[in-house]
């Protein structure tokens, strides 16, 4: 290879495929710092805002999903799906990548199809245990193939894959406050112990729900509860609490900008079941209550939860079932000590840790050819 490197990055939709796509280029960019990388995304998507926050330039295609519902529509998608196929070649043509990354979602299909199709070693990352529907496709034109969970020939071709985990946020890794003053930030007591809520940065309805219905019980639960709600339920959770009354020991917030102060203030985690989050957990060792959403492709966040649930490395509350037992759960677990203690020791032996540098040493190395 000559000393240039030109790398397309592709897919996105979710935090989950963006964040990793943005590890795997810094990354490259800490390797090799005169890399030229290039992301290509889905117009309207979130991509298209956190690529370039992140530095890194970023085209659109005008791909979507199916629409199971009204298959009327679905004319309309395969246009843009055709449209998508032309602009990314086009792109790939005035790029001149000599390799294609894939991380899953509506762009990376267009994009590593017609890569290989011009004779461009590509290389696919797979964050959940249960393989995408795009990576699907993808797997025989893939030299590559980097994931986080065991039993993956299920999916692909076992020759080709390599388990790496998945890249995750550095600054989650670099945060060095101690756990006591990250509580303060939160202006909360030392002494006491902390449960932290998230539900992605829109939030999640049902763990929103399960407090909402059990205020009188975290109120005289002696525990003290950081409650990420989400942007998309925030103002609504603020009405119905000048209504019903807030606990003094919980905080509110919509959106929590360092999540690596959050998670160290926090005895116990309860989140949804998402790939990059999981590998989060895994590496810094946090003991968490995990809640799948059921409102995704195959059930995956299932199936990546019970990953870590058969070996005793997390807790599990069905979607449907937590508004009931999620938040007494939460209290009883995180005055157990030992059972943090378990819980911890058992997540820590998950961890995969410098994913981002052997993805992108693999993406170094097949650009070489």
């Amino acid at each position: 290879m000559s000393d240039e490197l030109r790398v397309i990055i592709s897919g996105g939709g979710t935090g989950g495929h963006i964040f990793p796509a943005i590890s795997i280029a810094n990354a490259v960019k800490a390797l090799h710092p005169d890399a030229k990388i290039l992301f290509v995304g889905a117009l309207g998507r979130m991509e298209m805002q956190r690529v370039p926050a992140a530095g890194y330039e970023i085209k659109g295609l005008p791909i979507c999903g199916f629409d199971r519902k009204n298959l009327l529509k679905n004319v309309k998608v395969l246009y843009k799906i055709w449209k998508s196929q032309r602009m990314a070649k086009q792109i790939i043509k005035d790029f001149k990548p000599q390799v294609a990354v894939g991380v899953g979602g509506y762009a990376s299909g267009p994009t590593l199809n017609k890569a290989a199709a011009m004779g461009i070693p590509c290389l696919i990352q797979e964050q959940n245990s249960y393989a995408g529907v795009t990576n699907k496709l993808l797997a025989k034109k893939a030299e590559k193939i980097c994931v986080a969970y065991d039993g993956m020939e299920r999916f692909f071709p076992a020759d080709k894959i390599i388990k790496t985990g998945n890249p995750v946020r550095q600054s989650l890794l670099d945060t060095n406050i101690s756990h006591e003053d990250a509580i303060r930030s939160f202006n909360l007591d030392p002494d006491k112990k902390t449960i932290l809520l998230v539900g992605g940065s829109l939030g999640a309805r049902t763990i929103n729900e399960s407090v909402m219905q059990h205020l009188d019980l975290i109120r005289e639960s002696g525990v003290q509860f950081i409650w990420q709600t989400g942007k998309y339920y925030h103002e609504q959770i603020l009405e119905q609490l000048k209504i019903e009354g807030k606990p003094e020991n919980l905080i509110v917030t919509d959106f929590i900008s360092d999540m690596g102060v959050a998670y160290k203030a926090a005895d116990l985690v309860i989140s949804r079941a998402g790939a990059s989050s999981i590998s989060e957990f895994c590496l810094i060792g946090k003991p968490v209550i995990l809640v799948p959403s059921p409102n995704v492709a195959e059930d995956h966040q299932t199936k990546n939860a019970m990953a870590l649930v058969t070996v005793d490395a997390a807790l599990y509350v069905k979607d449907s079932e937590a508004s009931k037992i999620l938040i007494s759960l939460a209290i009883d677990t995180v005055k157990d000590d030992a059972k943090l203690a378990s819980l911890k020791e058992n997540i820590l032996k998950l961890a995969l840790p410098d994913s981002a540098e052997i993805i992108a040493k693999e993406v170094i190395q097949l650009a070489s050819k």
